[in-house]
């Protein structure tokens, strides 16, 4: 399989993953697609176009160019569940809203699944690994922020409207206290904008195997309510009018994990 992820090396210890934003079907997965799939609502959307401020600052980008109704790179090789309750594994079998992805008969076969783990989840995670220890060698440590966006309503997967910003840390284990409640005091400070540390996203597996503070990775992950910057349902509209305020926290959060990790790492 070609082009399975893009790549931007940057100036500075920061690396900013978007493991969800591909668009890319295989032939098999497209052919057993539901008629509710086929236009991949559950795409983190828009990703690369929201953060397309960060290669300007000088940070690394890799993306996902396949879907995740192919292959989710936010979950471990062996499928073990991240999530109590409703959730979603490695091969996808449902829709965020809890009905099937695929036509009875049509998922992918056990071999197929196999080249998708081997030639798009395996090399994207090859390039987090190789950038992070790129990262700590040139900087003495390195920052890794995980892109993600979702509706913000999905009754099957939580109650009520989500927050805007929702900041995971795994529970406090995937980076520097300290660190999160810099990110925490940002969102504070974003008039109009709702935020929660650690709530129902609280990391998926990038977040929880890359980051470790004893090795000085500090990872966070970034869930955000997809309204604050697009029309949550099809055709998926970006939003600039919406999305030029989001931008501007999104980068104050950014700048906030630079400037810590630049005072916390003085040499």
């Amino acid at each position: 399989m070609d082009n399975v992820l893009s790549f931007h090396q940057g100036r500075l210890p920061l690396l900013i993953s978007m493991p969800h934003a591909g668009l890319r079907l295989s032939d098999a997965v497209r052919d057993g697609l539901v008629e509710q799939a086929q236009g991949l609502p559950d795409t983190d959307w828009h990703i690369p176009r929201l953060y397309d401020f960060a290669r300007d600052m000088g940070a690394s980008v890799v993306a996902a160019q396949y879907s995740r109704f192919v292959i989710d790179l936010n979950r471990p090789d062996d499928d073990k569940p991240l999530y109590a309750g409703a959730t979603t594994g490695l091969y996808p079998a449902t829709l965020f809203e809890g009905e099937p992805l695929f036509k009875a008969g049509l998922q992918p076969s056990p071999e197929e699944r196999e080249r998708y783990l081997e030639q798009i989840w395996r090399p994207y995670h090859n390039t987090l690994r190789r950038e992070l220890d790129r990262l700590r060698e040139q900087f003495g440590y390195a920052l890794l922020w995980d892109a993600h966006s979702i509706r913000s309503r999905i009754p099957h997967l939580f109650e009520g409207k989500l927050p805007d910003f929702n900041l995971g840390t795994f529970n406090g284990a995937s980076c520097d206290p300290a660190l999160a409640e810099r990110l925490r005091a940002v969102c504070d400070q974003a008039e109009g904008y709702s935020h929660v540390l650690n709530g129902r996203f609280k990391g998926g597996h990038i977040t929880r195997h890359y980051g470790d503070p004893a090795k000085h990775i500090h990872a966070v992950q970034l869930e955000l309510a997809q309204s604050t910057y697009m029309d949550e349902f099809a055709p998926f509209t970006y939003r600039e009018d919406l999305a030029l305020p989001t931008q501007q926290v999104l980068e104050a959060l950014l700048q906030a994990l630079l400037a810590w990790g630049q005072a916390r790492y003085a040499r």
